[in-house]
Order: C-alpha cells, then structure tokens, then sequence
C-alpha cells in the first residue's frame, strides 16, 4: 500500500486496468494519479482570478446599483453572497482531491451510477447558457474594439436576426476562438490560466481611472446614496440579490472536484480558494460598482454592461486596452468555469462515446443554441429569472453532496465502485431513489413559487412564493434534511464500518 499525503490509497481503486473495460470509465473519468497532482494554491488562487475577473462578474455587480443599491449595499451584498458560497464549495471540493475523481463521479456515491447524469447534466446545461452568456458578451467586447479600430462601416453594418451582421460575426471568432483551446486538453487550459491571471484586471482598472479623472474622483460617486435609502425598498431586493450572488458561484460549489482533483493537497487546495473567490469577487466588485456608479455621473444613467460603457469614452486607446484585458478574462473564466465541468459531465453521460474535447464542443453548440442575447438582455431577467431560478435547482443538488459526503459517508467512498455495475453505488439499476425524491423535493420548495419576468406574478405555486427570495438555501437546506431522513435510518449500521478497498469483479466491468 502506498499512502499519500492527502489519506488516498491507491490500493482504494485497485486494478486501474480491470475498471477500463467497463462502460462507465474512461480515461479522463478515472481517478487521477498523486504523481500528476500537481496543482498549487497559486494555481487555484489564479483559477479564481480567472473566473472573477470577467464581463458578467462585473455586470453582476454594476446591475445591483442598476437595481437602485448605493455602493455600500452592493458591497455588502456581494460579500456576503459570496462568503456564505465558500462554505460548500470548499465541502464538495474535499472529495476532488482525497480521491482524484471529478464532480460526476463524485456524484455517483449518492445518486447511483446512472443517476449522477440527473445532477451531472443539470450542472452541464447551466454551464453551456453560462458559456453563451460569457461567448456573447466577448463578442461584443471585440465588436467595440474593432468598431473604434475599423470606423462606422463595422459598426453600422446590416442587421441581421436584430443585430449587425459584424456583431455576429465577432461572437463567432470568440466562440471559436475558446473552442480551439479547449480542443487541447485540461492541461492548456490551466496554462492558459496561469498566465491570464495576472493580467486580467488591468482592463476594469483602466475603466475604472478613467471614470474617476471624468468624474472628479471618489467623492460624487460615494456621495450617490442609491434609489432604495435602507428601509423596506433595500430590504425586498437584497434577498433574491443575495440568493443570486450565491447562485453566480452555485455552479462551482457542485464541481470544483474537477479542479481540486489535481490539488497536491488539501491544504494547497484551501488555502488557494479561500484567498481566491473572496478576494478577486470582492476586487471586482468594487472596481464594478465604482465604475458603474462613476458612469452615472458622467452620463446620468446605470450602464451595467462595462463594453457599452466603454463604448461611451472619447478615448479610442482608453477603450482598446481595457477591452482587449477584458476579453482575456472572459475567455479565461468561460473556460474554467463553463467548459471544462460540462465536459466531464458529458463524457459521464456516454465515458465511451465522448471526450473532454468532444464535451467540449458540444457546450459551445448548445451555448449558442440556447440564445445567451436575451438572457443578457435586462438586469431583471440577469438577477430574478436566470441567477434566481438555477441557482434554487442547483442548490438541492449540493444539499445532497454535502450530506451524503459528510454525514452519511463520513468521507470515506469505495473508488473503484464509482465504475463498477453491481457494486456499492449500483443501488436500483444504476439509481439512487433517495438522492433523487430529495433533489425533486428541495427543487420544488426552492423554485416551485418563481415569480416575476417569465414566471406568473402569484408564482407558480403560489403558496411557495414567500420561498423563492430565499431559494438557494431554501433548495440546500431542504435535500440535505431529506436526503438523511430518508437515508440514515437505512445506512446508520453501515456506515459505522471503516469501507476496506473495493475488490474488481472483471465480470462486472464488462456488464
């Protein structure tokens, strides 16, 4: 037995050889070796640099004083949000990088081989919206630049389908562009990384001096005291704000295991994502609200998109550096944060059939396919519809994670029964009924009473209403109450034993 420094055992997953014939492993599923976990905490603190710092993490911010918040209010909204984020994201990701294994494997102990699609493909199809979002918005960004480059025949170009053919066609270089690193694997996706990160907060600083110089400096922008005042106004939008600043990084607090699955160790992995979501949110978030609030000054509205805002400076140098930066950090978050997880989940679906890189792909095509122009389109549908609504889902999910891991399982799963039909995470052909009624269950409390934008005004179960402001801890707290009620009583015997490693049956694997 060879022990590693972070209590994985490679006796856990026995014969790697054995598992391969079996349907549900591939090579990009399977548990990564300690010798190739390598990742540092500088790597995870440049990760969530990368993610952060990008156009829809500034938007996110800026809609808030759109929405009527002071800086002070939106501040605080923000931190908070993401503060209480942190908590199961840093859950999830222990099981990443104790056992090497990613987020839809991972998910296997507690929905079943063939249940963890239900949570996989869940998490696959907000990324591939999130993807869009994020391929749009970089393609306007280059759409600008170019326009300020190229003149008025780029800019006033035909329209085509409600935008200007060259809009379009920006979106498509983006698209590609991201396509093409993807194409090569995890491993030039964290060199992309690494060297983005450093640079990817030049562009909102150029924003933001140059708002400051026009507008006088700090002192008009924090005088503004908001539209809401702290009363009840403030206190109706900061629950559903607050849900939706948790829902932004909801995403990641399912599958950060295939990130901290390359972690050297748990400490590494900590300690690089607890000085990097807070931090880099936090950055951005002031550079987004100051800015956000300085162009209020300037030109007397709330222009929460930074490339349209932009778009507003007299000063063609001005709007090309800042906007070059931030279409590396665009491409740098949609990246980590929208390609490589649906990638995982993809291939989990079909380990034989797809790849990494094929998952890849199919992220971009339905990305576009699920037009990320109109959920981009207002503040209101940005916060309430999109954020509110997936982030409620999304959270039953992680209810069940954090449950199954921590309570049930007391961090100890059997490795190579994440691949093998028949063994301990068979359950009921390949499902989990349990993981499942509590996903359905937290989901409906959660979202069931959605209202607003697309939703009816009542809800849509009308007595749930009062719930959705609060729906992601709403959504966690009511599978992680299910799931062990349902669970406990079942397992309570069980899971007093120690779990020893996993024997192969190759008969199995070829099932």
């Amino acid at each position: 037995m060879e022990p590693t420094t972070r209590g994985y055992h490679r006796d856990d997953l026995g014969d790697v050889r054995a598992l391969s014939g079996s349907r549900f492993y591939n090579d990009e599923l399977a548990p990564v070796p300690p010798e190739k976990r390598t990742w540092t905490g500088y790597n995870y603190f440049a990760l969530w640099m990368g993610m952060a710092h990008n156009i829809p993490s500034y938007a996110l911010a800026a809609s808030l004083i759109a929405l009527g918040m002071n800086w002070l209010q939106a501040l605080i909204t923000i931190v908070l949000g993401n503060v209480i984020v942190l908590a199961p994201m840093l859950l999830n990701s222990h099981a990443g990088t104790k056992y090497g294994i990613p987020f839809p494997v991972f998910a296997r102990a507690f929905y079943g081989l063939r249940g963890a699609n239900l949570a996989a493909l869940l998490r696959a199809f907000i990324a591939c919206g999130w993807f869009g979002i994020q391929t749009w918005v970089g393609g306007e960004a280059i759409y600008v630049i170019v326009g300020r480059l190229a003149g008025s025949g780029w800019r006033d170009s035909a329209v085509l389908a409600g935008q200007h053919w060259t809009l379009w066609l920006s979106f498509a270089v983006f698209w590609l562009g991201q396509m093409l690193i993807i194409w090569r694997g995890m491993e030039a996706v964290r060199r992309f990384e690494n060297w983005t990160a450093p640079l990817v907060s030049v562009g909102f600083l150029v924003m933001l001096g140059y708002v400051l110089v026009k507008a006088g400096g700090l002192g008009p922008i924090l005088h503004d005291t908001g539209k809401l005042g702290w009363g009840a106004d403030f206190w109706k939008v900061f629950a559903p704000s607050l849900m939706a600043m948790i829902a932004f990084w909801s995403t990641l607090s399912l599958n950060m295991p295939d990130f901290t699955r390359f972690g050297g160790s748990q400490r590494r992995q900590m300690r690089g994502q607890i000085l990097g979501l807070p931090t880099t949110m936090t950055f951005i978030a002031v550079v987004a609200i100051l800015t956000t609030s300085g162009g209020h000054v300037l030109y007397g509205q709330d222009i929460w998109d930074p490339a349209q805002l932009a778009d507003r400076f007299a000063s063609p140098v001005v709007v090309v550096v800042a906007l070059i930066a931030l279409v590396l950090a665009t491409v740098s978050a949609n990246l980590a944060a929208n390609v490589v997880s649906p990638s995982y989940d993809f291939s989990n679906a079909f380990p034989k059939r797809i790849t990494f890189a094929l998952g890849g792909l199919i992220t971009g095509v339905i990305g576009i396919l699920i037009q990320p122009w109109r959920l981009y389109s207002d503040p209101n549908i940005y916060i309430y519809a999109w954020l509110g609504f997936y982030g409620g889902v999304l959270g039953s999910v992680a209810g069940v994670l954090v449950a199954g891991y921590w309570v049930v399982n007391r961090t100890r799963l059997k490795v190579a029964d994440l691949y093998t039909p028949g063994g301990a995470y068979w359950f009921t052909a390949g499902w989990h009924w349990r993981a499942v009624v509590a996903t359905v269950v937290g989901a409906v409390l959660a979202v069931g009473g959605a209202y607003d934008g697309p939703f009816p005004a009542d809800g849509l179960i009308p007595f749930l209403k009062p719930l959705y402001d609060y729906n992601w801890v709403v959504g966690l707290a009511g599978a992680f109450v299910v799931y062990l009620l349902l669970t406990l009583p079942a397992t309570k015997e069980e899971t007093r034993e120690q779990p020893g490693p996993s024997r192969i049956d190759p008969a199995a694997v070829d099932r």
